[in-house]
């Protein structure tokens, strides 16, 4: 049986549209843009809970069929393609399996575009995982930052279920002072704009909801994905001129992102792994990562270095406002304070990174769940982190 796929009738949308006071009369602080999206998202979610299931795999795309076996999972699930309904919502995710094996990470020196960061190559063993076919749109990541998924069964009525008491005990962001699409689409495109602490909120709260343990790439599991057991500079060669087929960037993005999954995979039927977003990565980033932490000569095992301070930390994958090769399949980007520059709030806010438009993320799902002690390690805090979370309640 493939891991289950939970989902509940959401049955018919009130007519009476008084539940509006609900939304925006929040004890939080908000904006009339930022109310006017949450009141559309929460809408959309009311009104057409089935249409949201489909927006992550794109336009076109293999479709998954969610299971209709029993929701009781396996010790051991088939590991095959999936789709993640998160329960109560009516919103799913289409997942794709990614078999162990073994590759080299980073680039060779000869490799055009090459950054100093990209090296020395190291010989890497990776574990089997899933991997969100695509990245995670604002259709899942406002259930959690808004709070939508509480106000739909607030809304509609709606009791609780089995596992939504934790998930409402997980810590929500403040609300943002504008929309941050920035204009430039909601139904469908990626969640953008947000902090590494909050792509990782958001995987606790999607655990908590689900039973199933989800958490943030590696950079090498990242980098293992994209390259799908290519070993050229894209991961379907080295030519430029084929990047359109399977990215939004610089030349051809029209300077926005764009819907997920409208462009031809990877051949492990990852979409997007080349430009729309940069995607959050676990580790932190270290100009000679490789050749401090990885031993020379030696196989690395899962590689993950933990991060000690909250800058610089690792992205992958390039995006819409990226020339071609910051797209390639080696290269890390760094994030930086200078990402939040246009954040008003004092102290800023551990939530939202405002300047990056260009930022996202995808889940993972380890094939063998983790222990407690290796989970900790994973969602790791900084005690800056710590601090500025408990001032921002």
């Amino acid at each position: 049986m493939s891991p289950p796929s939970s989902s509940v009738a959401v049955g018919q949308a009130k007519r009476d549209h008084g539940w509006v006071f609900d939304l925006t009369l929040s004890s939080r602080r908000r904006t009339p843009q930022a109310s006017f999206v949450s009141f559309i998202t929460l809408a959309v979610l009311l009104a057409a809970p089935t249409q949201l299931a489909a927006q992550d795999a794109g336009e076109g795309a293999e479709r998954v069929a969610p299971d209709q076996a029993s929701a009781k999972a396996e010790a051991k699930p088939r590991f095959e393609a999936y789709r993640e309904t998160i329960p109560g919502t009516g919103v799913s995710f289409a997942l794709r399996p990614i078999p162990a094996g073994t590759f080299t990470i980073g680039s060779p020196d000869d490799e055009a575009g090459r950054k100093a960061a990209e090296g020395p190559q190291r010989r890497v063993a990776i574990a089997a995982f899933w991997m969100g076919a695509c990245e995670v749109t604002w259709q899942e990541y406002e259930l959690w930052q808004l709070d939508l998924d509480r106000q739909r069964r607030k809304v509609l009525a709606k009791e609780p279920q089995e596992r939504d008491g934790a998930a409402d005990a997980i810590t929500r962001p403040t609300k943002p002072y504008a929309d941050m699409t920035f204009g430039m689409g909601q139904d469908g495109y990626p969640a953008i704009c947000l902090t590494q602490l909050a792509a990782k909120a958001y995987c606790q709260w999607l655990i908590a909801k689900t039973g199933h343990y989800y958490r943030l790439p590696t950079e090498a599991e990242w980098e293992y994905a994209c390259r799908a057991g290519t070993t050229t500079r894209y991961h379907f060669g080295d030519d430029d001129e084929m990047l359109g087929d399977y990215a939004w960037y610089a030349d051809n993005s029209d300077e926005k992102y764009h819907k997920v999954g409208t462009k031809k995979p990877n051949p492990w039927g990852l979409f997007d792994m080349h430009g729309n977003v940069s995607e959050w990565c676990l580790d932190a980033f270290y100009g000679d990562s490789y050749a401090k932490h990885w031993p020379v000569g030696d196989l690395v095992k899962d590689p993950y270095v933990v991060p000690k301070t909250l800058f610089p930390r690792v992205a992958r994958g390039g995006s819409w406002d990226d020339d071609a090769d910051e797209l390639r399949a080696a290269r890390r980007i760094a994030s930086d304070e200078d990402w939040k520059m246009q954040d008003p709030q004092i102290p800023q806010s551990v939530w939202y990174h405002t300047d990056a438009l260009f930022l996202g993320f995808r889940v993972v799902r380890p094939l063998v769940e983790p222990s407690k002690e290796a989970q900790a390690r994973f969602h790791y805090m900084t005690e800056e982190e710590r601090k500025n979370m408990r001032s921002m309640r």
